[in-house]
């Protein structure tokens, strides 16, 4: 069955890049918003129509797309009143863009099974603002058909798409990814304040990091921080960031494996939480350090 009908719930930072750019390749798209209600504006006015629950957005599609926080949220989108399960039917595909916990995933997936639906993970990697250009990186888990038939869709917002295998694998690989991300983001942060307290040059630190081999995308984001007071390179929050590395820790210690420098990075995200910076974008974790160590900017 071709894919005509879209559902999108969660229209926030990500998620209005993502129905953007579905619309504009002439998909139906039915939305539901996010508590920041003009990215959803936005779309209605390009052609989205509304609805206020799962369920009724759900039988209005042939394939809904989740773009929410974590697992909670997916868990009560899919098992609370009005829930994705309530609307399930044979052939309709549920795609979680979340971070979600795998053990999570895989349990949805079977639930949704068992009512006839596909449930795919199909986590993100990038920016907002590959997210408007529809540039973003996407991961995948579950049957290779089924990811086939939303192929299309996924090609209106990501050019770069990876499968993982079965389901819950891309969630795996998101959290891995993440926590590879972040922690680069707090040795960045960490190395930034040394420099400021040394009294190091901040445009000499960056041309030669970024001109060798201790050169990464997250510390060619966060030096902008002490260059030009600009935290939009990375625009993830970290509280979000917080919770992913605790789901990135839950698996870990699953499995079991050692997780030592995520837990450390997953502290100070805690730490920045606690002091107030948990809705600011994670190159703040450079303002934290810098307060705990007591760096004028």
């Amino acid at each position: 069955m071709t894919i005509k009908r879209v559902g999108l719930i969660g229209v926030g930072l990500m998620g209005h890049g993502i129905g953007k750019n579905i619309l504009a390749k002439g998909y139906q798209l039915t939305v539901m918003a996010h508590r920041n209600r003009a990215p959803a504006e936005d779309l209605i006015a390009r052609g989205a129509q509304e609805r206020n629950n799962p369920q009724s957005l759900a039988r209005d599609c042939d394939m809904v797309i989740l773009c929410v926080t974590g697992t909670p949220q997916v868990e009560q989108i899919v098992y609370g009143e009005y829930g994705l399960l309530g609307a399930m039917r044979e052939g309709l595909i549920i795609a979680d863009c979340s971070t979600a916990e795998p053990d999570s995933t895989v349990k949805i997936a079977a639930d949704v099974a068992a009512k006839g639906g596909h449930f795919v993970d199909t986590p993100m990697t990038r920016t907002p603002k590959e997210a408007e250009a529809g540039k973003l990186g996407l991961m995948t888990g579950g049957p290779v058909d089924v990811i086939a038939r939303i192929r299309p869709v996924l090609d209106c917002f990501a050019d770069t798409i990876v499968h993982a295998g079965a389901v819950g694998s891309a969630h795996q690989l998101k959290l891995i990814n993440n926590f590879l991300s972040i922690c680069h983001a707090a040795v960045a942060a960490e190395a930034i304040t040394v420099a400021a307290k040394a009294g190091v040059d901040m445009k000499a630190m960056r041309d030669i990091v970024m001109a060798g081999g201790a050169a990464s995308v997250m510390f060619g984001r966060l030096i902008n921080v002490p260059l030009a007071d600009d935290d939009s390179h990375a625009q993830f929050a970290i509280r979000n960031a917080r919770k992913d590395l605790r789901y990135y820790t839950n698996m870990t210690e699953r499995l079991p494996v050692t997780s030592f420098l995520a837990e450390t990075a997953h502290q100070i995200t805690v730490m920045a939480d606690n002091m107030g910076y948990g809705e600011r974008f994670i190159p703040r974790l450079i303002d934290v350090l810098m307060s705990v160590n007591g760096v004028k900017k």
